[in-house]
């Protein structure tokens, strides 16, 4: 099922998106279940919202495709290469990316397969990760990627506010091994790729996180992005799509 965190009438909810209509949970199902209060709205009457705001931490995973981790240079990594962004980054569907232009003047996507985690996660081993994990939804790592070459280390360029769009919905049964990300740019594709060209695959990247840090329900790990990054600007509207979730869109502005 699709899950939604949406505002109606000045009001945070959740609910259970159902065609052209959203079926009002009771409270965060993460937490409260999924029971309704009878409520349908039309999805027309609501503003979608990042589906989750992670309670810690966002954990990503950089250079886990093969034709991305080539089209960067050098081997793929043997083990997973990861890193983190602040929740502060977090921002939702059709929120406004802003470029730091007073730090940095190359602004890249990076269209991503996000995991979210349902449950207290520690020392998972590969073979239980799918118990973790409560759903998957869209997630644009965004990277200024001058700072990153620059810095040496990742986190600031990865980690300013509105560098992590995620959206639209939590989907809790995908078929992860038909999805496709397809990335686009004012309409013009620049990433289509699949997910089963992942280097190391979603039981391996919930296990390897959660032997060096506790994952909390709500935390987020982005699997890795295919190839075709590349920039955008100022006015620039980014899509990122997968099947089976849905349309992550943000339009951009300058600092």
């Amino acid at each position: 099922m699709k899950i939604a965190r949406f505002s109606h009438q000045d009001a945070l909810r959740y609910g259970i998106v159902d065609d052209d209509h959203v079926v009002v949970l009771e409270g965060d199902p993460m937490f409260a279940g999924f029971d309704t209060t009878g409520e349908r709205i039309p999805l027309s009457d609501v503003t979608l919202l990042a589906p989750v705001i992670p309670r810690s931490k966002v954990v990503c995973i950089g250079k886990n495709y093969h034709d991305h981790a080539a089209e960067m240079g050098g081997e793929a990594p043997a083990e997973p290469l990861m890193f983190l962004k602040p929740n502060t980054s977090v921002i939702g569907p059709n929120d406004v990316i802003v470029r730091p232009t007073a730090l940095s003047s190359q602004t890249d996507y990076e269209g991503e397969l996000a995991v979210v985690i349902g449950r207290i996660a520690k020392n998972v081993p590969v073979e239980r990760a799918g118990e973790y994990i409560f759903g998957y939804t869209v997630a644009n790592d965004v990277t200024a990627r001058d700072l990153q070459r620059s810095d040496g280390q990742w986190s600031r360029a990865k980690g300013f506010d509105t560098f992590c769009p995620v959206g639209p919905v939590i989907e809790t049964d995908l078929d992860v091994s038909s999805a496709t990300i397809v990335t686009r740019v004012n309409g013009e594709v620049r990433q289509d790729g699949p997910v089963s060209d992942m280097i190391h695959d979603i039981p391996t990247l919930v296990a390897y996180a959660s032997a060096v840090f506790t994952l909390l329900p709500g935390d987020l790990i982005l699997t890795g992005t295919p190839a075709g990054i590349g920039s955008f600007g100022a006015g620039d509207v980014v899509e990122v799509e997968i099947g089976g979730i849905g349309l992550l869109r943000n339009t951009v502005r300058d600092a």
